[in-house]
């Protein structure tokens, strides 16, 4: 670390007031990193976040700063390949305490392709981000021509880490709670809105058409007919409104949900379900935007019309998978999802502390499962 005015006291301090004010994780990330190195006097650092059980496939790289061009070409690609020590030492839960890493993988991916821009970068330090015995995933740091760490480097690193995992512990708790808050509301809407305004534009319709058939005059009986079509109108907008508050899989079951809208999609649906229990309303609206996105996919790219959902619980968890025999595509498991649609599947389960797999071959089908905790927020970070 170059010298630093600062005392470490004083350091702690400046991260404890930026990490107070963050409400948003990626962004709450990238400026405490940025301040980490400035008053810190590393020159390089990134962040990233893994699921609390270390197993998910990639780790996401949340923040960097600086990063040389190495590790930075093709939108990062080095760095997020699933394989290096500090992520699997994170997921043996071996790694515990700030570490000196002479060895990194993605550095020396570099070094031996002879890639000249990698600024001097040769050695890092990387440190877990947690709060009690939750985890969120690991800090890195580092100087060009750094080859070594001291123990109060390191010391330091493990102090803001540990400010770093509080806040992340914060930022979540509050995320759930807003979810919470948000469903419940949008519930309370559906349901007022069904059981009041629903009701009267249905009831106007009722007496326009009742009027229509008191009157013998040709003008009172148009007005009321266009009375009678705009609540008609008005009533089929309402409908359509709450459906997209609550979603029908929340009102039908999410297997009945599934059958109807392969019947819309004209795809034939061989389902399976087997020892479900109730699950939390949110889950159940996640695992059928899920579905229909996966449904919308088999639909476009497969080739074929057949598709295979089953559902079934293990342990606490909810499992949901649906394949297909169609044409299939090359998948990397080292990179990221390749559409927007299967990242946005990703997103969707990993938000309620859920697992997304994805398994495809070219010529051999694709195949998802999605692993979500029955109650949400279960074992979620």
């Amino acid at each position: 670390m170059s010298s630093n005015p600062l005392t470490e006291g004083s350091i702690l301090k400046e991260i404890a007031e930026l990490l107070n004010e963050g409400t948003e994780i990626t962004q709450t990330l990238h400026e405490v990193l940025e301040k980490l190195l400035q008053v810190t006097g590393f020159q390089i650092g990134w962040i990233f976040l893994i699921d609390e059980n270390g197993d998910q496939k990639n780790p996401k790289l949340t923040a960097s700063h600086a990063l040389p061009p190495a590790l930075s070409a093709n939108n990062c690609y080095r760095m997020k390949k699933k394989s290096c020590w500090c992520v699997n030492r994170y997921r043996k839960r071996e790694l515990t305490k700030a570490s000196n890493i002479i060895e990194c993988q993605r550095i020396e991916s570099a070094l031996r392709e002879n890639d000249p821009k990698n600024d001097g970068l040769t050695h890092h330090a990387t440190v877990p981000l947690q709060a009690g015995n939750e985890r969120f995933g690991i800090l890195n740091v580092g100087s060009p021509n750094k080859t070594h760490f001291h123990k109060q480097e390191l010391a330091l690193l493990e102090s803001i880490a540990y400010q770093i995992g509080t806040a992340l512990k914060r930022i979540y708790l509050t995320q759930k709670e807003q979810d919470i808050a948000l469903h419940t509301e949008r519930t309370r809407l559906a349901r007022d809105l069904h059981d009041s305004v629903n009701q009267l534009l249905f009831s106007l319709s009722l007496t326009a058409r009742a009027g229509q058939e008191m009157t013998a005059q040709p003008e009172v009986k148009d007005t009321f007919q266009y009375i009678q079509d705009l609540s008609q109108e008005a009533l089929s907008e309402m409908r359509t409104f709450i459906k997209q508050l609550r979603p029908p899989a929340l009102e039908n079951g999410l297997i009945s949900s599934f059958i109807n809208y392969a019947k819309v999609l004209d795809l034939h649906i061989h389902t399976k379900m087997s020892g479900i229990e109730p699950i939390d309303p949110q889950v159940e609206e996640a695992l059928w935007r899920i579905g229909q996105e996966a449904m919308a996919n088999c639909k476009k790219h497969s080739g074929q019309q057949d598709i295979f959902i089953e559902m079934n619980t293990e342990g606490s968890n909810i499992i949901l998978s649906i394949s297909d025999n169609g044409t299939g595509f090359f998948y990397d498991k080292d990179f990221e999802m390749p559409t927007m649609g299967l990242r946005s599947m990703q997103s969707r389960a990993e938000e309620i502390g859920g697992k997304f797999q994805l398994t495809s071959k070219v010529g051999m089908g694709t195949f998802i499962q999605i692993s979500i905790p029955l109650l949400k927020g279960e074992n979620q970070t």
